[in-house]
């Protein structure tokens, strides 16, 4: 990075979860990839996170500092922290109608799964995504009272209302918003009611800079901005699109933790003689059913690797509250169990399903896969398929959706397929299994070194680039 991009500055990331939470005043590592991405900002530069109390020690702790206090990372580096406590009724409504299911499915082209738009979800928009993005405005031009000058980052698919809502309380405000999602094309957007999609896009526009992972949802939320919002009023918006990378380095440490050693032990304890790994949170998005009936496609067609090849598909929960979710989540147990009934048999389990939030584990199964298999239906971007070949040690197959946003950067080295493809899928992964030795080293050297050399030093730096230069006119 040049001098310019790390020179401190003061910035007020607003995002919807924060880099920790607290439990019986304990402070622990907040979840998702987002904290994660964004430690390097904490690390560098004068940072204030704006972020939902989510957890009852969330709102205990807020209520003991007034909302807002000093917080330490791992690294002894220092940030303040603003935790908004919300109407738990309105929470409940913007986090479980709205953003998750309706936008995150809307967003990821699987509208079929979402909630009808009836007078409950419209109550839902009014009466918790419209108060929660108000409240998230408010917090954060009370810390712009305090640091005038901090440029403002807002995050993800929570908070598309709250950039206009800052934008009209201070014109001169600076700020960006990055979507870590995919952005549909124009006609998808079409169900939601004309309201809420101009909504959706006059607020984004608000901002000065409007970032993606891909060229792709770049150029659809351009699509939208002219269909949606064609009257700007002379107001410019830089769309820009940045792949975010990960913390080679953290990764390098990671690889000889004691606990990612004895899960790693353990994995090879029990490993046929070629694993494919897959690495996900249970998400009707991320494909795992017709990744299940892909394998058992293959094992049908190549009799021969019966008990020579098995999946382990390492899995984390995720938002088990709502129906769809729940659903999915016993469907992936059920295309499981169908695979392991028909091809199973004593010492060999084809599938090994494993459902945890154990991130030492997953780390693990990075370092041990001879096939990875990343088939999301969509996906903003997909870092599994990029922090798993900084670990791997056995010159490991891809094998990517193309809809995965990943796939901009990783296609020419991975074996893409359609992930409504089952027949082309288990045909990948039969082609992954058998690549000549040297091929599958080419390709595993090709995919570590673009992640080293695009890592996540150079998104943050490309974010502070854009804001720079807005804020220099260029």
């Amino acid at each position: 990075m040049s001098d310019r991009t790390t020179a401190r500055r003061k910035l007020l990331v607003v995002a919807n979860r924060a880099p920790v939470t607290y439990e019986g005043g304990t402070a622990r590592r907040g979840g998702g990839g987002l904290v994660t991405a964004l430690s390097g900002l904490i690390a560098h530069h004068d940072v204030t996170w704006v972020a939902s109390a989510m957890s009852d020690g969330d709102r205990a702790v807020a209520a003991e500092h007034d909302g807002s206090f000093e917080e330490t990372t791992r690294d002894g580096a220092t940030y303040r922290l603003r935790l908004v406590v919300h109407d738990s009724a309105a929470y409940d409504r913007f986090y479980n109608v709205v953003a998750n299911p309706a936008l995150w499915f809307l967003q990821h082209y699987l509208w079929d799964l979402a909630p009808e738009l009836g007078p409950e979800f419209l109550a839902a928009w009014d009466e918790g995504y419209v108060p929660v993005n108000e409240a998230f405005a408010a917090a954060t031009l009370e810390e712009l009272d305090r640091e005038p000058e901090a440029a403002v980052l807002f995050h993800d698919y929570h908070l598309y209302l709250a950039p206009r809502l800052l934008r009209e309380a201070r014109p001169d405000v600076v700020s960006s918003h990055f979507i870590h999602i995919p952005w549909p094309e124009p006609d998808y957007w079409d169900a939601l009611p004309a309201e809420l999609r101009v909504a959706i896009h006059e607020g984004l526009l608000a901002n000065d800079i409007v970032g993606f992972h891909t060229e792709r949802w770049r150029d659809a939320f351009l699509a939208c901005a002219d269909r949606f919002v064609p009257e700007r009023r002379g107001r410019v918006t830089r769309v820009v699109a940045h792949p975010i990378g990960v913390d080679a380095d953290e990764f390098e440490r990671l690889r000889d933790d004691p606990e990612v050693l004895e899960r790693e032990a353990a994995l090879i304890a029990r490993r046929p003689e070629q694993l494919i790994v897959r690495v996900d949170r249970i998400d009707p998005s991320k494909n795992i059913v017709r990744g299940f009936e892909a394998f058992g496609l293959l094992l049908s067609e190549h009799p021969e690797l019966h008990g020579r090849v098995g999946m382990m598909a390492l899995l984390a929960p995720s938002r088990q509250d709502i129906p769809e979710y729940a659903e999915y989540a016993a469907a992936v147990e059920r295309a499981a169990a169908e695979v392991n009934e028909r091809f199973g048999r004593d010492g060999w389990t084809p599938v090994e399903l494993d459902v945890a939030d154990d991130f030492p584990r997953s780390l693990a199964g990075y370092k041990q896969f001879d096939v990875l298999y990343v088939n999301p239906v969509f996906d903003g971007l997909n870092l599994v398929a990029k922090e798993a070949f900084l670990l791997n040690e056995r010159d490991g197959v891809l094998v990517l959706s193309e809809n995965a946003g990943a796939h901009e950067e990783l296609g020419e080295w991975a074996l893409t397929v359609d992930p409504f493809d089952v027949s082309g899928q288990a045909g990948a992964l039969y082609e992954a299994l058998v690549l000549p030795a040297d091929e599958r080293r080419r390709r595993a050297e090709a995919i570590r070194a673009h992640v080293r050399a695009h890592d996540i030093r150079e998104w943050i730096s490309a974010q502070l680039s854009d804001l720079d230069a807005v804020r220099s006119g260029e």
